[in-house]
């Protein structure tokens, strides 16, 4: 017997990934792609989230593991702890969902670093019933992630990361399903593979470049069906960002990021059972490997598949390394999520203390409100040398 909590949990996970596609009109032509785990999507810092959600090439900090982990290595400081606090849909009423992340990173040398980072996402307290509306108790879903990461400076302007990342996402352990089937927490593991070009002088002011790939990994399974596995969001990130001196006390940073995930779309349906179920047989078979290729191969062709690029361009004043206001917008195709919206920051750095904070300014009205209006995002860091504190371009670690 299908019950609500099937139903319950596939709209948690829809919700949680921030896409609006529910409220345009329902057309063939929207064939949005998801994946399970969308917290990994999700703005894992202030600083970034203020500017749009960038941070590929942006000067490093603290948090670069979780954008660029190659950026860690060009930090000045040796070492520093990051923690983020992220209240997640409050638009939606889901006053207790939130998204927590933890980062730090310790330079080995003036080279090499090591970097550990959790995200750890709770999607509040559930109430499942079943088709007949009989209650079958309360859950709290929750998913978490562990990284460990290695990067090294293989110039003084080009740095090189690795991560590897542990994936648990605990839905519905013990809920029954269809057929008797028992759904479990799944588990996945990935790696991140990251490039960083420093191309900022000794004044702080130059070109930035990155490229990321991130999530490569196993796909990840709720029930014992091996055919039943989802894909996880294997990405592919390009950043650039370039700053500028204007004086001894003010500096301004533009960033553009454009992401893709490395995950085949959805085949479109077309009504006759026997073709729609070859369809989605030969979706859910494909392999990580073979998905993150044929992701570039949307049924619709070229167009569709550019359709389905994410872009979000930043801007960042700092005054005195101390003080920095920030400014963003991100992007996606209404056929493909339709988030999009605009972002303000600010931060302020004291000694070895620092405090970021974010925010989503409201769209839309109504049923077509953004489920994302007004998120807020609080970022506290700690730098172990604050006396050092700048990185190598002598922009504040923000």
């Amino acid at each position: 017997m299908k019950s609500n909590k099937t139903f319950k949990l596939i709209a948690s996970v829809l919700l949680v990934s921030g896409s609006t596609a529910l409220k345009a009109q329902t057309t063939d032509k929207i064939n949005v792609v998801t994946t399970a785990v969308p917290f990994l999507r999700i703005s894992p810092d202030a600083r970034g989230g203020g500017m749009g959600e960038t941070g590929i090439a942006t000067n490093p900090d603290v948090n670069s593991a979780f954008w660029n982990l190659a950026k860690t290595s060009f930090n000045e400081s040796k070492g520093g702890i990051g923690l983020t606090y992220t209240p997640w849909l409050r638009k939606l009423q889901l006053n207790d969902v939130y998204l927590a992340t933890l980062a730090g990173y310790y330079k080995i040398s003036d080279n090499e670093a090591l970097t550990a980072s959790m995200r750890y996402f709770s999607l509040g307290n559930i109430q499942f019933t079943d088709n007949s509306g009989q209650d079958l108790g309360q859950f709290r879903p929750r998913e978490f992630s562990f990284d460990a990461g290695y990067t090294r400076k293989l110039s003084d302007k080009l740095g090189l990361g690795l991560a590897g990342r542990y994936i648990h996402s605990n839905l519905a352990s013990g809920a029954a399903g269809t057929s008797g089937t028992t759904y479990k927490a799944g588990n996945a593991f990935a790696v991140d593979l990251s490039l960083y070009y420093h191309g900022l002088n000794q004044a702080g002011q130059g070109w930035n470049f990155g490229l990321t790939l991130s999530n490569l990994g196993s796909k990840i399974g709720y029930t014992n069906d091996a055919n039943q596995k989802d894909f996880i969001p294997a990405n592919l990130g390009l950043g650039a960002a370039h700053s500028w001196v204007l004086d001894e006390s003010n500096k301004i940073t533009v960033a553009l990021d454009v992401n893709k995930l490395l995950v085949p779309t959805p085949p479109v349906y077309t009504g006759d059972y026997s073709t729609d179920s070859a369809s989605q047989a030969s979706y859910r078979s494909k392999s990580s490997i073979n998905g993150w290729f044929s992701s570039f191969s949307a049924p619709g062709g070229f167009s569709e598949t550019l359709r389905e690029f994410q872009i979000s361009g930043g801007l960042e004043y700092t005054y005195q390394d101390q003080f920095s206001l920030r400014g963003g917008y991100f992007y996606e195709d209404k056929l493909k999520g339709n988030r999009k919206y605009f972002t303000l920051g600010a931060g302020l750095k004291y000694n070895v203390f620092g405090l970021n904070v974010s925010y989503i300014i409201p769209s839309g009205s109504g049923i077509n409100q953004n489920p994302l209006s007004s998120t807020l995002r609080f970022s506290l860091l700690f730098d172990l040398d604050g006396d050092n504190s700048s990185s190598s371009s002598s922009t504040p670690n923000q």
